[in-house]
């Protein structure tokens, strides 16, 4: 399903989801497949990928599967099973880089 608007789900969907806006999961909503959207609220449930800039799970949301967003937040109660990536996320400093900062403010 290929959307330029928001969709919201409250009832069952199995495939794929690319959206331009927002994808919004009612509690009763439960999606099989993969979403790419710009922002992601869960409050229903979801198995398969996430690529999405935001996502939200929440308290009743579950998410199983992978999510790969910049921003994802997680209210107290919602469920998140599986892995993340972080998008556009600068790589955590090494020892090594660490030194090297070290080195040049010395210099």
């Amino acid at each position: 399903m290929n959307l330029s608007c928001n969709l919201y789900v409250d009832g069952e969907f199995e495939g794929i989801i690319h959206s331009k806006k927002e994808v919004n999961i009612g509690k009763n909503g439960h999606i099989k497949g993969d979403v790419n959207t710009q922002r992601l609220v869960v409050q229903g449930y979801i198995e398969g990928s996430v690529n999405a800039q935001r996502v939200e799970i929440k308290a009743a949301g579950r998410v199983n599967g992978t999510i790969k967003s910049a921003e994802l937040v997680i209210e107290a109660k919602g469920i998140f099973e599986g892995s993340s990536i972080v998008k556009d996320a600068t790589p955590a400093p090494t020892p090594q880089t660490l030194e090297i900062k070290k080195e040049e403010q010395i210099a």
